[in-house]
């Protein structure tokens, strides 16, 4: 497969589900078992907010390649609905962020675990 020839949506779609499943296990590992608690722990990283926080986070850490930046900017100039309780920037980020888990789960796996060692750097609270 050609990454390049790989749509930016797909790469978020993708990118979503790897981000959703890695924090979930994050949580279970965490031993957060309760569903209610364990959706809103969850939610701390898996909203726009959530991923807009962790990108900032990462981004000002210098974790990114430049490589890795363009997939961002690529996943963020893609979205076309923003809910009605959201608002745009987080959305954009969200989607960016998840274009990048998708491209390292595509490409590069060990780049990926390195990626959500930094993602959970925030703890459990996303800070």
């Amino acid at each position: 497969m050609d990454i390049r020839e790989v749509s930016a949506n797909s790469l978020s779609f993708i990118g979503d589900a790897i981000y959703t499943l890695r924090v979930r296990e994050f949580f279970i590992e965490n031993k957060y078992q309760a569903s209610n608690s364990l959706h809103r722990m969850c939610t701390r990283y898996n909203s726009a907010a959530g991923q807009m926080k962790t990108f900032n986070r990462m981004k000002e850490a210098g974790f990114f390649s430049e490589e890795e930046l363009a997939v961002f900017k690529r996943g963020r100039n893609n979205i076309r609905h923003i809910p009605k309780n959201g608002d745009r920037l987080s959305y954009e980020v969200a989607s960016g962020l998840e274009a990048i888990a998708g491209y390292l789960y595509l490409t590069n796996q060990d780049r990926m675990e390195e990626f959500f060692k930094e993602v959970f750097k925030g703890g459990l609270m996303n800070e």
